[in-house]
């Protein structure tokens, strides 16, 4: 497999707390290096929410260690798929980027319960997202 990853995708929330890590999860896992997976936030939390963490462990998959962190201008330019995820205007729009805003439940101060549907609606539209990246690849 070659080293050069097929995609670079930026997934973007508020605080860079929940939808977007859980996200960037999924994707780092189902795609491996295959694709380059970055996160942000225009206003990044302190942490990442503690029921998504929990949410995602449930699956296999940790992102304890994730950090939220702020929506650069650069990590923008540097993807092929900026994907928003509620956070409005702050994203920089940029040509020949493929933009698409998932309108997803926001998990901020709810429990794993709660947090258990918005988890796997994330996930059916990574793997929907990873098929279209694979296929555009191999076309």
């Amino acid at each position: 497999m070659s080293s050069t990853p097929l995609a670079s995708v930026l997934f973007v929330c508020v605080h860079n707390a929940g939808r977007s890590q859980m996200a960037a999860g999924f994707l780092d896992h189902l795609a491996g290096d295959r694709v380059e997976v970055r996160s942000a936030g225009s206003l990044p939390g302190d942490q990442v929410n503690p029921a998504a963490v929990e949410a995602m462990a449930e699956v296999g998959i940790d992102i304890s260690a994730a950090q939220p962190k702020i929506l650069t201008t650069e990590a923008v330019r540097a993807s092929d798929y900026v994907i928003t995820m509620g956070c409005g205007d702050a994203c920089p729009v940029f040509p020949g980027k493929t933009y698409l805003d998932w309108a997803l439940e926001d998990p901020a101060g709810k429990g794993v319960e709660a947090v258990r549907p918005i988890r796997d609606e994330i996930r059916a539209r990574v793997e929907a997202l990873v098929a279209e990246i694979d296929a555009q690849h191999e076309a």
